[in-house]
C-alpha cells in the first residue's frame, strides 16, 4: 500500500542582504514544487543582492519577486511587502508552519535576536519565536565577530535554529548547484519536509572507502 503524500504546509520565508541569496530562491522552489504555500517576503538589500548575485531584472523600487519563479509554481506563492504589517507572516494566528530566513545577515540576526522588528522579515521571525515555532535563520558570513557568535548564541538560546551556510564536500559535489542543495537539504530536515536533494550518507563497506564509491555515481 502506498504511503499518502505528506499534507501541504504554510511556510514563511525571508530574504535578508547577506551574500548567498542562490540558497533562498532554491528553498522557495523546492516548497513551492512539493505542493506547500509559501510567503515571500525580502529586504530592501536583499533586492539589491538579486540584483547582483542572481542577475534579477527587477525594478527596486517594487521588486516583482514572484517574477523569480516558473509560472506554475505562482500559484501557491504569496509575496508581501517589506512594509506589509498586515500580512500573514506577521500573525501568529495566520497558521504559518515555520519562517526561513536565508540568507540572513549579521543585521537581520542581531535585530531578531533583541526583538527590534523594523519590517516583515524580522516581524515574521519574531511571530514564529513568540509561537514557539521553528524559526531557521542561515547566516553567510565569515570570519564571525564576538558580536555574531553572541547573536547567534542569543537566538540558539530563545529556540531559534541556527543554520550556516557550510556546504559539505563529502557528497563530492560537480557544480554549484550541489553546494546549494546541500544547504537548502539540511534545511528542509530540521524542518522535517521530505526531499530528494541530496544522497543520504551510507557507512562505506571498507574503512578506507566512501559511501559514494558504490557505483551509484
Amino acid at each position: 500500500m502506498t504511503a499518502a503524500a505528506p499534507a501541504p504546509d504554510r511556510f514563511a520565508v525571508c530574504f535578508s542582504g547577506g551574500s548567498g541569496i542562490a540558497y533562498g530562491l532554491r528553498l522557495v522552489e523546492v516548497l513551492l514544487a512539493a505542493g506547500h504555500e509559501v510567503h515571500l517576503c525580502a529586504t530592501e538589500a536583499a533586492g539589491r543582492v538579486l540584483v547582483h548575485e542572481a542577475g534579477a531584472a527587477i525594478d527596486l523600487a517594487r521588486p516583482d519577486l514572484a517574477s523569480l519563479f516558473a509560472a506554475p509554481l505562482r500559484t501557491r506563492l504569496h509575496v508581501h511587502a517589506r512594509d506589509a504589517v498586515e500580512a500573514a507572516p506577521a500573525s501568529g494566528s495566520a497558521g504559518i508552519r515555520a519562517t526561513i530566513v536565508a540568507p540572513c545577515s549579521m543585521g537581520t540576526l542581531a535585530r531578531i535576536a533583541h526583538g527590534f522588528s523594523s519590517n516583515l522579515v524580522e516581524r515574521a521571525a519574531d511571530v514564529a519565536l513568540k509561537e514557539g515555532r521553528p524559526l531557521v535563520v542561515v547566516p553567510r558570513e565569515t570570519p564571525l565577530s564576538i558580536v555574531h557568535l553572541e547573536n547567534m548564541l542569543a537566538l540558539a538560546r530563545l529556540g531559534a535554529i541556527v543554520l550556516p551556510a557550510m556546504p559539505g564536500f563529502y557528497h563530492r559535489p560537480q557544480q554549484v548547484t550541489d553546494l546549494v542543495d546541500f544547504v537548502v537539504g539540511k534545511i528542509l530536515d530540521r524542518l522535517r519536509v521530505p526531499h530528494e536533494l541530496v544522497r543520504r550518507w551510507r557507512t562505506p563497506d571498507a574503512a578506507a572507502g566512501s559511501p559514494w564509491d558504490e557505483g551509484e555515481r
